[in-house]
């Protein structure tokens, strides 16, 4: 049976995620994991039981032996090193946000097209049975026709020095949490954003500490935003139609079993769905569907690309003047 060997681009806390995931989906091993500072790499195989410690990211790249990388890295490399792994012969699957800016979603793409290989953005809530579930009852018209959609994501940030808050790695609340909302409302719009408003709370460092902002798409539909590092952990999404309203709870980390709740023309239509014992695993399944099988990737560049640009439109607005 054919199976895709993963190599991890760096030592990120969010590894401790993905590679139980990567070791629990099928036809998928972890097989190596580089870091600039190769003792580091060397400590973080032993603890993690990796077969190969590699020193540098390019010495990763070069290796016969990885398929795929994972790259966990700060904001502002992931285009980056998403281009140099592509560039390598390597499937991608980078953490979000990949790209600042829709321009470097299209080098991405072009660069992935020309090698023949995948690369995908890592927003796990896109495969969880929750979100489909979603997008099927706003598409079969359980609220009516869609106009509103509130959504956020906040967390108390207290972790000094973390690469979440400094400016010169692309940090911020906005790039950081509320791309999860960002993503939301392109997902259930399906058309890029025509307009934004924002403003933003700058933290010492420069970085966005609380962001709100405002999204208008075609069909005179809006998505109202929320991140913030200044509050406790709460996520929430919220959908008005012109026939009801919908509750989705835990949008961007579901539990094993959620009930979304559901209210057309005054009656109550709850839906219940059951969730995934383990996150990241259905995320690392597809990816090697789409590797293996030629599966079409959940999250595609097209989509990536959307987000993105209402990314840019977001912090363009809060921009001080």
């Amino acid at each position: 049976m054919q199976c895709l060997r993963w190599g991890l681009l760096g030592t990120a806390h969010i590894n401790r995620r993905l590679i139980p995931a990567m070791r629990a989906a099928e036809r998928s091993r972890v097989v190596a994991v580089a870091s600039r500072d190769g003792a580091r790499a060397d400590a973080y195989a032993r603890e993690w039981d990796i077969p190969s410690a590699v020193a540098g990211y390019e010495a990763l790249l070069d290796r016969d032996d990885v398929d795929a990388v994972y790259v966990p890295l700060p904001n502002s490399l992931h285009v980056q090193w998403t281009l140099a792994a592509i560039a390598a012969g390597k499937h991608v699957l980078c953490e979000k946000p990949l790209a600042l800016v829709p321009e470097e979603v299209d080098q991405i793409a072009a660069a992935a097209a020309e090698r023949r290989v995948i690369a995908e953005e890592g927003f796990m809530y896109r495969h969880e049975p929750l979100t489909g579930t979603v997008v099927r009852l706003i598409a079969d018209g359980a609220v009516g026709a869609l106009r509103t959609i509130s959504s956020g994501f906040t967390y108390a940030q207290s972790r000094a020095g973390d690469v979440r808050l400094d400016a010169g790695l692309a940090g911020g609340a906005l790039l950081d949490v509320g791309c999860y909302p960002v993503s939301y409302a392109c997902l259930l719009v399906g058309k890029d954003a025509v307009a934004a408003a924002a403003m933003s709370r700058r933290a010492g460092s420069g970085v966005d500490e609380e962001f709100s902002g405002l999204l208008r798409f075609a069909g005179d539909r809006t998505a109202a935003v929320y991140a913030g590092f200044r509050a406790a952990y709460r996520t929430w999404l919220e959908i008005t139609g012109t026939e009801g309203w919908m509750r989705v709870p835990n949008p961007f980390k579901p539990g094993e079993r959620e009930v979304i709740e559901v209210e057309r023309m005054g009656e109550q239509l709850p839906v219940e769905v059951a969730g995934s014992p383990l996150h990241f695993v259905r995320q690392i399944a597809d990816f090697v569907a789409s590797v293996i099988d030629g599966a079409p990737p959940v999250m595609t560049l097209g989509e990536s690309r959307r987000v993105a640009a209402a990314l840019a439109m977001l912090r363009a607005s809060a921009e001080p003047r």
